[in-house]
């Protein structure tokens, strides 16, 4: 069923993470049910109720989480099953918790993007400087950086939009310092016969030799090649979200008096 699912999501152009989102929350379900055969996913809605209920009542997600689970497996059985799901799916909705967000002074701010270093300082920088999202800034490709204009263009950003936003000309002088230790390791990748970077939808087809050409290249990339779950192909991706984020976190006792002040 996974492989059926995901050879759907592919031809539909999803996400890899959508892909994986999805299948997790598939996989959830098989077990939950304790399912050994596609004959066990009969009675869709009433199942899918069901689970939807125990995720609401026994593990107490939020509703954005029972909302993913549910868009996971109504693609399951109308787009791989095809089942169509004519009854009302009646779930117990998850609680929405309304709450006071946090929002870090200037002070507390500075605290933080100064006791990081790196990388990782820079990334932090330009989510803080051009209000982008951690995902949005790791996709970055070189031609995307405007230093004329001090812009950067987001592109396939919440809701599949492009946008453009502004930086602040202090991160001019770092980001063309960063971009050159980059140059060198795309240099070393050509050099020893990788140096190619996905590219979305159809443009490796439309542009064959693009994927290796500088301006495509990504701002952040890994610290290392990778093989493309997809493809097979060896690549240089982009950095992930993960490090930046427990990066963050680890610099909470900076902060920590200011925040449980309030």
């Amino acid at each position: 069923i996974l492989d059926d699912m995901c050879d759907v999501m592919r031809r539909r152009h999803y996400s890899i993470r959508t892909e994986r989102s999805y299948c997790e929350w598939v996989r959830r379900f098989v077990l939950h049910f304790n399912m050994k055969s596609r004959d066990d996913l009969s009675e869709g809605e009433k199942k899918i109720e069901r689970y939807l209920t125990f995720l609401a009542r026994d593990r107490n997600v939020a509703p954005s989480t029972q909302n993913q689970a549910l868009n996971a497996l109504v693609f399951l059985y109308k787009h791989v099953l095809k089942q169509p799901l004519n009854e009302k799916i009646n779930a117990e909705r998850a609680a929405r918790k309304t709450k006071i967000p946090v929002v870090l002074t200037r002070d507390e701010t500075k605290r933080i993007i100064g006791a990081m270093t790196g990388i990782h300082q820079l990334v932090v920088k330009l989510l803080y400087g051009s209000g982008l999202r951690i995902i949005e800034c790791l996709r970055l490709r070189v031609h995307d950086i405007d230093f004329d204009m001090k812009a950067l263009t987001v592109r396939s950003g919440k809701g599949d939009k492009d946008r453009v936003t502004t930086f602040p000309p202090s991160l001019q002088a770092p980001l063309e310092t960063h971009l050159g230790h980059v140059r060198i390791v795309h240099e070393g990748d050509l050099a020893s016969g990788y140096g190619e970077v996905y590219l979305p939808h159809a443009l490796a087809r439309k542009y064959p030799h693009a994927a290796r050409q500088w301006q495509w290249q990504y701002v952040f990339p890994a610290q290392s090649l990778s093989t493309d779950p997809r493809t097979g192909i060896v690549r240089r991706h982009h950095l992930d979200p993960s490090p930046i984020n427990k990066a963050l976190c680890a610099l909470y006792p900076v902060c920590q008096s200011s925040f449980d002040a309030r």
